[in-house]
């Protein structure tokens, strides 16, 4: 018997998290049950609606068991970000703690997870005119020059980038540039869910090989359940730019333009589907806040709740 006075704490908060097809959604229902928790997404396209093969959401059955949130609430037209997503699940935590129940966030979005706990900072709006202006001296001078002048201004951050990372290396400068102030000196003025309650973070993971064969039974299982017919049915609404960035997409679309069949097809969202794995498991391995549960070949996701229950009471 679970000790709910124990795990049923208010200022408590906990992160499910791992590499797609790992399991998370099935223990973290089971999890729910035991705990008095309710589901919070953290998965930046689930948010979608009519995006429910391709993004492997929780089944109606599931949703039914434990509620869950923040699942089907915008049209794949429209762009959904980060900041919106913290606003959002802000609201969910104090509605789901005025119950009583405790908010269990499961997903595999590593910077959703991120802002919540630490927080997102100010930086205040964007300048469209500046980043314009970097921009075009990227492509004229090429990223390492600007790496070189991102060095001067904020030597800390440039340490966390690398030189080739335009984006971000590009995002940096215009902070320096729009406020006067290095973005490592805003980082640190951040303040999340780390700092108000008691956060556990838990990474599911299984060896590469097992992860791998995992996720090629689960697009054979979404070619069954009817992805290519879903996709046909988004790649006629105008995709928001986020959106359009499911795996699966740009594949599919590349067989139905006749770029190549539809075996050429599944291969593609099964190697663009392990690479992000990979690029999950490159993210939460650098959050040494993280507890790993190493999941057996055979453990069930009651199972895996159930340690997941033992180490909560510790």
């Amino acid at each position: 018997m679970v000790n709910r006075k124990l795990l049923n704490k208010k200022n408590k908060i906990i992160f499910v998290v791992g590499p797609t097809a790992v399991g998370k959604t099935e223990a973290a229902v089971r999890l729910a049950g035991k705990i008095n928790a309710e589901i919070i997404s953290c998965d930046s396209m689930q948010v979608y609606k009519g995006m429910d093969i391709i993004t492997s959401k929780p089944t109606p059955i599931l949703r039914k068991k434990i509620p869950h949130h923040l699942i089907n609430i915008v049209p794949p037209a429209r762009e959904y970000n980060v900041s919106r997503y913290r606003q959002e699940a802000l609201e969910k935590i104090r509605g789901v703690l005025k119950k009583g129940k405790i908010p269990l966030f499961v997903g595999g979005t590593g910077l959703y997870m991120s802002i919540l706990i630490d927080g997102i900072f100010k930086a205040g709006p964007q300048s469209k005119s500046i980043r314009k202006r970097i921009y075009k001296e990227a492509k004229r001078l090429g990223s390492e020059y600007l790496y070189g002048r991102l060095q001067q201004v904020d030597p800390e951050v440039a340490a966390k980038i690398h030189p080739h990372d335009t984006k971000r290396i590009i995002r940096a400068l215009e902070v320096f540039e729009s406020t006067g102030k290095p973005i490592s000196e805003l980082q640190r003025q951040r303040k999340g869910l780390g700092s108000e309650y008691e956060v556990k973070i838990f990474c599911l993971n299984i060896p590469r090989d097992k992860l791998y064969a995992r996720i090629e039974k689960r697009i054979e299982r979404m070619f069954k359940q009817g992805l290519l017919a879903e996709v046909k049915k988004l790649l006629k609404l105008k995709l928001s730019q986020t959106a359009s960035c499911a795996i699966g997409i740009k594949e599919l679309k590349g067989y139905i333009d006749g770029l190549y069949d539809l075996e050429e097809a599944k291969r593609l969202i099964k190697k663009n589907t392990r690479n992000y794995a990979k690029r999950q498991l490159t993210w939460f391995r650098k959050d040494k806040r993280i507890e790993w549960l190493e999941i057996g070949d055979k453990e069930t996701p009651m199972q895996v709740a159930e340690r997941i229950v033992e180490k909560l009471k510790n």
